[in-house]
């Protein structure tokens, strides 16, 4: 062991009893310079340093090795100090944020019950006096007497001068104590949503009103970012709200105490086509606090209010801000505890009443804007730290860019604003699609299309074909999953070998729906994803065939740039969306994109209980019927969702009703496809008796299962470690539940897996019918296959071996780590004793 002094001068390292060594300073310093360069160096490394160092000629090789390897042990210290030092302040943070939680729920427990003492006495009284009068005239209940009381004591506001600074201060000072006290206070009853639990690494406390005006939303957090740049990311809401179209800041004044006052207009995306888009006209205040905090806070200025009228806008519903806002406060050692509230209404009167849920719900409100703004900056604060890898060789804030430019360009094509160029096509007679164009598609906002390279010198623009339904007894996360992950289901080739190939030069013919063009499984190319994988970013790559020698273009490869988020069943009232756009091969920062896709909303979730995570397999519902992996959820009984889908294509002015007609087609096929789908993975359809976590219960199946369990037994001596709940009468169930990952794979040249249980298709993040299309090399590192390899004759010959840890990679791209791998021989009835198969068990595996 080396012992490092650097404050010793002697000129050559002293050595005590042949164990320790003493460098000097000038030692240390070429030793550091190495290390810098290659801390981990080979023996012959290690030898070369020597040579080519004359202050080193006098230590020996060995001492070289031991002092690497302290170096190495320290550095890896400080990395953990440095770790647990984060940690401990994120919990002393989180626990001061809990306390005060803590305190801010029992003011509310109070305020309840004095509230309800004061409606048990009011109620009391009402019946006291009803009884003694001979007539009574009011018609009164106890619960529109409050509010009629809230109408009697509510003064109207004095209009406000709006070249009065003074009289607009007026107005943010309210807005910032009325702000405060639904951020700290109790002044909304807050009730914490399902599944939000509050720890050093997760979101923060997310909170949804109960019985309040209109719908509110409130979180809390910490963010590893100084409360500034905090202020900056937050102020930027098309940055991170996915339904703001533009914000506009009208007017702005300074104000005596050092911050600003802002007049804003902002305009918001309509989340369907059978809706409205909104638009607000707020009052945005900034000012710092005396504790360091920063506050920024809202409200709408409306005649109650008092303070300058705003613009109106065609087409837009006025809605109204209620006093919201984010309050910013520091963290000691750096970082920021934020609190957020929206609190908004938005007339849900306007829309139809199957609609109002979108507009009443606040969960809806919380994952649109509160826990959408929280999750952007905790993603922000995470790619500063330099921890996320650049996808494709790009960094995250330019496939973030990219994620935005999707999600913009779909709700743009969905709501067909006139100021963007699109109207309105004549229909064919029918009122189930709605196709809207756009020649002059520089107009769009944020210009996120490059016409030039989209449109041919004869003239052309965009056309988009658009619907939206009701479904009944589906989730959504659910159903964008099986549209990504079963793309033959509903997609068309000769329609997708159009979209791709008007991204190349000279003219191209509009296609019949028929059979063809892009063929096979498409392979997923994943890019990036956010810290909680709500949603990710990947590169969908078709083959392309050719129909005929006269289409030739239709046999190149094609790319498609896909975004998917909310497919997580257990986030309440959150939003599933699957949208693409054709790309080229070069796929350049600035690549045109023509996005279309899908978008399902949840109008009204019966249960507040969170799903349990499920295996995806879809297409056996859809073909093989009950006896098929995927198995309903009774959470999907009772709840509607409304589905919005929206395709976008190119067109030669020569050819636009050509278009008009195929894309009018195509989305009734795949509306048709959709409904299809819906109703093969409604509960209703799978059975109510049957459990959604039973695996297939087919007899080949029920065998396999036996073999494996008799296998395992026969060659290690001992029975596969079951779960002490499980029930032991069915061999099949016990596999499938079991918790560790058990694989098999087919005994060919190239293994391909044949058969998961449910941990086994979690892990790889795939499902029964997608396994058969993954291999064994496939998910298996280098270190991995070498191990494999060199205990591959063990397991032939000894029926099983025990292969070291490491890590695999899932379908999706992400690493896996295993604490151990068990490979062995299954064995079926065959009387020759020849293999059926391999199985593999991966134990304790997590993802990295």
């Amino acid at each position: 062991m080396a012992r490092l002094s650097p404050g010793c001068a002697a000129a050559a390292p002293q050595v005590d009893t042949g164990k320790y060594v003493r460098y000097t300073p000038e030692q240390v310093e070429a030793l550091e310079r190495v290390y810098n360069e290659c801390p981990k160096p080979t023996s012959l490394r290690r030898q070369q340093i020597i040579r080519d160092c004359p202050i080193l000629s006098n230590i020996e090789p060995k001492q070289i090795k031991v002092w690497f390897q302290n170096r190495r042990c320290r550095e890896k210290q400080r990395k953990e100090s440095s770790r647990m030092q984060t940690v401990n302040r994120k919990l002393t943070a989180m626990n001061k944020l809990l306390m005060e939680e803590n305190d801010r729920l029992q003011k509310q427990l109070s305020r309840l019950i004095f509230e309800k003492e004061a409606s048990a006495k009011s109620l009391k009284t009402r019946i006291h006096n009803a009884s003694a009068a001979t007539t009574d005239t009011s018609c009164d209940s106890v619960v529109t007497s409050g509010q009629h009381h809230q109408q009697q004591n509510a003064v109207p506001r004095p209009q406000r001068d709006a070249n009065n600074p003074a009289g607009l201060l007026a107005i943010a000072e309210e807005t910032m104590a009325e702000f405060l006290s639904k951020a700290t206070g109790t002044a909304v009853e807050w009730v914490q949503m399902v599944g939000m639990k509050p720890g050093p690494d997760s979101i923060g406390i997310i909170a949804v009103s109960h019985n309040c005006i209109g719908v509110a939303a409130r979180a809390c957090g910490l963010v590893s970012l100084e409360p500034t740049k905090v202020a900056e990311i937050l102020k930027d809401r098309p940055s991170w709200y996915r339904d703001c179209r533009c914000v506009e800041i009208l007017h702005v004044f300074p104000t005596g105490n050092g911050g600003t006052i802002e007049l804003i207009y902002m305009q918001t995306y309509a989340p369907t086509t059978l809706a409205a888009p909104r638009d607000f006209w707020t009052l945005r205040y900034t000012s710092g606090l005396e504790d360091g905090s920063l506050v920024i806070c809202e409200r709408s200025l409306t005649q109650s209010t008092g303070g300058p009228s705003g613009p109106t806008t065609p087409n837009f519903i006025r809605a109204e801000v209620l006093p919201s806002g984010y309050l910013i406060r520091p963290c000691e050692g750096g970082g920021s505890m934020i609190h957020i509230v929206d609190h908004v209404d938005l007339d849900a009167w306007s829309v139809p009443e199957v609609l109002r849920p979108l507009y009443e719900s606040p969960k809806i409100l919380a994952q649109k804007m509160t826990i959408a703004a929280l999750r952007h900056i905790r993603q922000i604060a995470h790619e500063s730290s330099g921890e996320i890898p650049y996808g494709a060789g790009r960094q995250p804030a330019v496939l973030r860019t990219f994620s935005q430019r999707l999600s913009r360009g779909f709700n743009d094509a969905l709501n067909g604003f006139p100021d963007d160029g699109w109207s309105l096509l004549s229909s064919d007679g029918a009122e189930d699609i709605t196709i809207t164009v756009n020649s002059s598609p520089n107009k769009l906002v944020g210009s996120h299309l490059s016409p030039s390279l989209l449109f041919s010198a004869i003239g052309g623009g965009i056309l988009c074909a658009k619907a939206s339904m009701l479904l009944q007894d589906v989730l959504p996360a659910l159903l964008v999953r099986f549209l990504r992950e079963h793309r033959s289901e509903w997609a068309d080739p000769g329609v997708d070998a159009y979209s791709a190939a008007s991204l190349r030069a000279g003219p191209y013919a509009v296609p019949g729906l028929r059979a063809g063009g892009f063929m096979g499984t498409p392979v997923i190319l994943p890019l990036a994803h956010t810290l909680e994988h709500e949603e990710f970013l990947e590169v969908l790559r078709l083959e392309g065939h050719g129909f005929s020698h006269d289409e030739v273009l239709l046999a190149r490869d094609m790319y498609l740039l896909q975004l998917c988020s909310g497919v997580d069943e257990n986030a309440s009232g959150a939003c599933a969306q699957l949208v693409f756009a054709p790309i080229d091969e070069s796929f350049a920062d600035d690549a045109p994109l023509l996005p279309s896709g899908f978008r399902v909303i949840p109008l009204d979730m019966k249960t507040d209980m969170p799903s349990v995570t499920r295996t995806l397999d879809l297409a056996s519902s859809l073909e093989v019927g009950s006896g098929g992996a995927l198995r309903g959820s009774s959470d999907a009984a009772n709840t509607r969702s409304v589905l919005t889908i929206a395709f976008q294509f190119s067109f030669e002015n020569h050819l636009r009703e050509n278009v008009a007609a195929m894309a009018r087609q195509y989305v009734r096929a795949v509306m048709a496809s959709v409904q299809r789908v819906a109703m093969a993975i409604a509960p209703s359809r799978l059975g109510a008796q049957i459990e959604m976590k039973h695996p297939p219960g087919s007899p080949e199946a029920i065998t396999l299962a036996s073999w494996i369990g008799r296998s395992y037994r026969a060659h290690t001596g001992e029975e596969i470690r079951w779960s002490d709940t499980e029930e032991a009468d069915s061999p099949l169930k016990l596999l499938w539940n079991h918790s560790d990952a058990i694989l098999c794979c087919s005994l060919k040249p190239a293994p391909m897996f044949t058969f998961g249980n449910n941990a086994a298709l979690d892990m790889l993040e795939t499902t029964l019918v997608n396994l058969q299309d993954i291999s064994l090399e496939a998910i298996l590192d280098e270190e991995g296959r070498k191990a494999l390899c060199s205990e591959f004759a063990k397991v032939m010959q000894q029926g099983f071996a025990y292969l070291p840890g490491g890590v695999c990679k899932s379908s999706m791209g992400r690493q896996v780590s295993y604490d151990q791998a068990v490979a062995w021989k299954v064995l079926s009835d065959d009387v020759s004793g020849a293999p059926h198969c391999l199985a593999f068990m991966f134990v304790n595996w997590t993802f990295l």
